[in-house]
């Protein structure tokens, strides 16, 4: 049998610039023999355009292509003008499974109408820490076997549509209080105490992910020297060894601090192979991306890098593509509008009521205290802005707006006591920086970050996110038309 030549290009993919495939670009793909490309929200135009984008990558990276994007749902989502999912958290507080499977069959089905065919997600790491500034709500849950049983059947119901999914971060990123996008976050656990709660989820969906994105974080009792995505006794040892693994594992972004700022693009590149990773996320400059291609081939022609096992990484790929095809396929106005209503459905359900909320009477004179704004940090879409605030508060009476220029260092000490009711909008992500038991607030709504509601001492509402259906949910909500019948899968005890 005569094997075909490995590109090391067969084993990475890239970002690009722009809502247009350019004609650069389009030769950087082919000459070297690039076969996946990563979707972020500066590429996505009209829906017309990025179909049109699809059509064109699929062209220069011919019919084995892969165009991978984070459509999770709540803040993580990057095709905004498809029905926007629930966040993780939303749907582990409905608890129904069925409404899971469902939500992310209509994922898929938006995504392949682009001609999009791997999805990031769903997320399994378990968020045990209230703490944790980067996964949160993108948890399904603190209980591992709720994490399982939620993402398995997201999952179920968004590869019946057609679209790949790839679950993560490998092997757990629920219990950090960093951001590896910024740096690099340590979790002292032994292996053990990783199995009975990070790992149970991965191990549960091992048989039927078809792909495992690494997380870029140390677990220094199992490798002190290298995060998890550069780690041989972690990608090797455990996810490929212990747990048994044959599906594609990509790393998460190299670009990120975390891994970025101590290897760079060209050693990472090398280092995760040798690890066993079958796919290299080399987003950034076109210099990086090359460079990464680059290590690759100089790493196979000096023996660092085994061609047998990057053919077997390769074939891994050819299998994952193979099963899931770049097309595009059709979404009816009817289909999209059914989708729409079931994500609005499912924000409604997930709403969380935390010590016994009640909404004002419309006549109540009201102050409403939220961020200005909130932009993108990279990984989720901007927070909800001023002016979609105030439209919660549309039917209300007597409404006055006091926007902070930064709402996590709130003093809610200084909010005035004089007979309107104080209402505090957390659409900001970060937990407050002075946790108070101040009754200065008579409602909080918690539209992001549900451990927010540990800092501030008021009966709240959790919506779990900020998209259009939360926000349709919420306002209900705020006008009497809907209950919150959400239970929290994480603690929002408060003191």
């Amino acid at each position: 049998m005569q094997h075909r030549t490995l590109h090391p290009g067969q084993l990475v993919m890239v970002d690009m610039e722009g809502t247009a495939l350019d004609a650069d670009t389009a030769a950087f793909l082919r000459t070297h023999h690039i076969r996946a490309v990563c979707l972020f929200r500066k590429n996505l135009g009209t829906a017309a355009e990025v179909r049109q984008l699809t059509a064109d990558l699929r062209d220069a990276m011919g019919p084995g292509a892969l165009i991978g994007i984070d459509q999770e749902g709540g803040s993580v989502i990057r095709a905004t003008f498809l029905p926007q999912a629930p966040a993780a958290m939303a749907l582990g507080a409905c608890g129904d499974l069925e409404q899971a499977r469902q939500v992310g069959a209509a994922v898929s089905r938006g995504l392949a109408s682009l001609g999009i065919n791997w999805n990031f997600a769903p997320v399994l790491d378990v968020n045990n820490n209230p703490a944790n500034p980067v996964i949160a709500e993108r948890s399904f849950s603190a209980d591992p076997l709720a994490v399982a049983r939620m993402a398995g059947a997201w999952m179920e119901g968004a590869v019946s549509e057609g679209v790949a999914c790839c679950v993560k971060h490998f092997p757990g990123h629920g219990d950090t209080h960093t951001d590896s996008h910024h740096a690099l976050p340590t979790v002292d656990k032994s292996l053990a105490e990783l199995e009975q709660l990070e790992l149970i989820p991965f191990r549960a969906l091992a048989g039927v992910a078809p792909a495992v994105m690494t997380a870029h974080i140390v677990y220094p009792q199992i490798d002190p020297e290298h995060p998890a995505t550069l780690s041989h006794k972690v990608l090797t040892g455990v996810l490929r060894d212990a747990i048994g693994y044959d599906g594609v594992v990509i790393t998460d972004a190299l670009m990120m601090k975390a891994v970025h700022d101590r290897y760079g693009h060209a050693r990472a590149s090398v280092l995760t192979l040798q690890a066993g990773a079958d796919l290299v996320l080399a987003q950034g400059e076109r210099a990086e991306q090359l460079a990464a291609v680059q290590a690759i081939a100089a790493a196979l022609q000096t023996g660092a890098l085994d061609t047998a096992t990057l053919q077997q990484a390769r074939d891994r790929v050819d299998r994952l593509a193979a099963r899931f095809p770049l097309r595009t396929t059709p979404y009816s106005e009817a289909q999209e509008a059914a989708d729409r209503a079931l994500m609005l459905q499912a924000w409604t359900r997930g709403l969380t009521a935390v010590g016994n909320p009640v909404p004002p009477a419309r006549a109540t004179p009201l102050r409403v205290i939220t961020q200005a704004s909130v932009v993108s940090d990279g990984v989720s879409e901007a927070g909800l802005p001023l002016e979609q605030v105030q439209a919660l508060f549309a039917g209300f009476d007597d409404v006055a707006f006091w926007p902070a220029a930064q709402l996590s260092a709130l003093d809610v000490d200084t909010l005035p006591r004089d007979g309107r009711c104080n209402v505090l909008v957390s659409n900001h992500h970060g937990r407050y920086q002075n946790a108070t038991t101040s009754t200065a607030i008579d409602l909080h709504l918690a539209i992001w970050n549900p451990f927010q509601v540990l800092d501030i001492h008021a009966p709240a509402i959790v919506t779990w996110g900020y998209a259009e259906g939360a926000t349709t949910a919420l306002k209900g909500w705020l006008q009497g038309e809907v209950s919150a019948t959400g239970v929290a899968p994480v603690a929002l005890q408060q003191a």
